[in-house]
């Protein structure tokens, strides 16, 4: 288990059904990072482990964790088996694997029973699960919310700016009136 603990008590949880997965989810440690939030990594399968995975999950709350966000691909069962677990809020993570490339783990995820909700990102996805993470803190964290906001002016101009692209190349462009 890895944590980032620099800056406190870690509040994410990401949970990777297999060591396989660590390349896909990279992104989502990045952002947790850029935006401050502690977070803890932890590799637990669902099916290989489920008793390190109830001892976890069951302690995940006490030790200050507020967000989980868990990775899986074929079947998928990492997620909803958390969720049922704890009374968080968990984000599946589908990762590309198999012949279905991800499209089985995304639809595992999707479609969790009435009472175990998981809300589920695209496959690989990993830097919205952890923008969703960041949007869950910063909804009772004023510094939280306010480097989100920050975020989404920095996309706003970033996406202006590529709008100039087309006037560069001579189409023509909507102006606002």
């Amino acid at each position: 288990m890895e944590d980032n603990t620099s800056k406190g008590r870690p509040e994410v949880s990401v949970l990777l059904g297999s060591a396989s997965d660590l390349d896909r989810v990279s992104p989502a440690f990045q952002t947790l990072q850029d935006f401050g939030v502690p977070y803890e990594v932890a590799v637990i399968s669902a099916h290989r482990t489920p008793d390190l995975l109830s001892e976890y999950a069951s302690a995940a709350k006490e030790r200050g964790i507020k967000v989980i966000i868990a990775a899986a691909g074929l079947s998928a069962a990492l997620p909803g088996a958390v969720a049922a677990l704890v009374d968080l809020p968990v984000i599946g993570l589908p990762v590309e694997a198999g012949p279905l490339r991800g499209v089985d783990a995304l639809l595992a995820m999707a479609q969790m029973p009435p009472g175990v909700p998981v809300g589920t990102v695209g496959i690989d996805g990993a830097k919205n699960a952890a923008l969703l993470a960041v949007r869950i803190l910063g909804a009772y964290d004023p510094s939280i919310s306010e480097k989100l906001e920050r975020y989404r002016q920095s996309q706003a101009e970033d996406t202006l700016k590529k709008g100039d692209l087309v006037s560069a190349k001579g189409l023509p462009q909507w102006r606002r009136t």
